[in-house]
């Protein structure tokens, strides 16, 4: 092993409006907000604890446009849920909208900012 990972990063327009979502998303608190300076918001748990979620701003972004290859999603997170119903309408409720695409276990989605991500069940 080389390393271990520390963070995953997503650009976007407006990190403290972003990392509040994913907060209420995920329940991960925010560990780290330099969104005033260094325009950076970081999620994770307690010291130590890895990987974190950050967001970086990011001018000008063009969001993915999910399933357009155009505009490719580069990356997304899977959120694992217990019932699909309720957690749909507590995402959409905080600014999520629901994207094309559903498969066998799982629903596509886009945060505020436009990139995908899925909640998934088993």
């Amino acid at each position: 092993m080389i390393g271990q990972l520390r963070s995953m990063v997503i650009d976007c327009p407006d990190p403290r409006a972003l990392a509040g979502f994913y907060a209420e998303l995920l329940g991960l608190p925010m560990i780290e907000d330099n969104s005033d300076g260094d325009d950076w918001v970081v999620l994770g748990g307690p010291p130590g604890h890895l990987p974190r979620l950050a967001f970086q701003r990011a001018p000008g972004l063009r969001a993915p446009a999910w399933p357009d290859p155009e505009r490719p999603q580069q990356f997304h997170l899977d959120v694992t849920v217990d019932d699909i119903e309720t957690a749909e309408k507590a995402a959409l409720a905080l600014g999520a909208r629901r994207l094309p695409g559903q498969g066998d276990g799982f629903r596509v989605y886009a945060d505020p900012a436009g990139h995908p991500f899925c909640l998934c069940w088993d």
